[in-house]
């Protein structure tokens, strides 16, 4: 029978974990911090609003809007996240007044185009996939960047290749 969560049980019981990654990943740390200078160079202050999370973490994060207070904001119970995997971030805008926003309308710099379409385009070029572009559930403040591995590699194991890993300094 096939297991209704998408995750192998055996594997997310016995996997090492001192293979799981306990932070956000290097590259995905300095292209977030690129992202945010990027950003702010067009006038628009960007948030991190989420990084490395743990399983544990990620299944309360499951659990909201379903048996906890709150809206359902993932369909991924830990270990099905590149959250869990330190390669993912989730943001949003954080307005003059100091308001923090998911308003994906909002054009603070008064440019012509919305503030969120902007940050995502300079994602993109840095080499973020954006959960916006996902068929089924959307996830709009979701970036992640998986090196050319599945979600399934990850959880058998496999992590980015170190001799691929380059951190772009411009």
């Amino acid at each position: 029978m096939k297991n209704p969560l998408g995750f192998n049980l055996l594997n997310r019981l016995t996997m090492d974990s001192a293979d799981l990654p306990t932070k956000l990943h290097p590259i995905v740390k300095e292209r977030s911090n690129q992202l945010i200078q990027q950003s702010a160079a067009k006038g628009i202050v960007v948030l991190i609003t989420d990084d490395f999370r743990s399983a544990e973490d990620q299944d309360r994060l499951f659990e909201q809007g379903r048996t906890a207070e709150g809206n359902i904001v993932t369909h991924a119970r830990g270990g099905e996240s590149f959250h869990n995997f330190g390669l993912a971030i989730d943001f949003a805008i954080k307005t003059p007044s100091e308001n923090v926003i998911w308003d994906m309308q909002y054009d603070g710099n008064q440019n012509g185009k919305s503030d969120w379409d902007e940050v995502v385009e300079i994602a993109k070029a840095l080499g973020f996939e954006w959960g916006g572009d996902w068929p089924q559930f959307k996830d709009y403040p979701h970036l992640q960047m998986n090196f050319g591995l599945t979600l399934a590699d990850l959880q058998n194991g496999k992590r980015p290749d170190d001799s691929s890993l380059t951190v772009d300094t411009h």
